[in-house]
């Protein structure tokens, strides 16, 4: 039988590739029945999360909202991710007059994070400013 150069290095690439794939559903000890959450790194969520804030950014706020709403990806991510989605579903509401949605998600990121915040330049918005500051008082 003839020896087929590359063979042997591409039968080690392979297993290495499968075990290495192993690695990223290793649960902890302490809990081997909790599913670890998705980190923020998760390429199915951050390219959710990226495409409902373009479309905020494009001016597209009902898209953004469905887009960021219904992502399951960012639901299971972690809670960065969903902040950061809140957020900007919250901004989506309020820019559409639509004042008690846009309280609600910002009510659901205090729920999630009660030191949740936003960025300086995003405070003192006309629109969503006030809302952000009544449901700040309510946490």
């Amino acid at each position: 039988m003839r020896h087929m150069p590359g063979a042997r290095h591409l039968a080690s690439l392979l297993t290495a590739a499968l075990l290495l794939s192993g690695c990223a559903t290793i649960q902890t000890m302490e809990n081997p029945f909790k599913a670890e959450p998705v980190a923020a790194e998760n390429p199915a969520a951050k390219s959710a999360l990226g495409a409902g804030i373009a479309l905020y950014n494009h001016g597209h706020y009902s898209a953004a909202i469905k887009k960021l709403g219904s992502s399951s990806d960012i639901w299971k991510a972690d809670n960065k991710v969903q902040l950061e989605a809140l957020k900007y579903m919250a901004f989506s509401y309020c820019v559409t007059s639509q004042p008690a949605a846009c309280k609600q998600q910002f009510d659901k990121a205090f729920k999630l994070d009660p030191a949740f915040d936003l960025e300086p330049g995003e405070k003192g918005h006309p629109l969503w400013g006030p809302v952000f500051d009544q449901a700040k008082r309510q946490k």
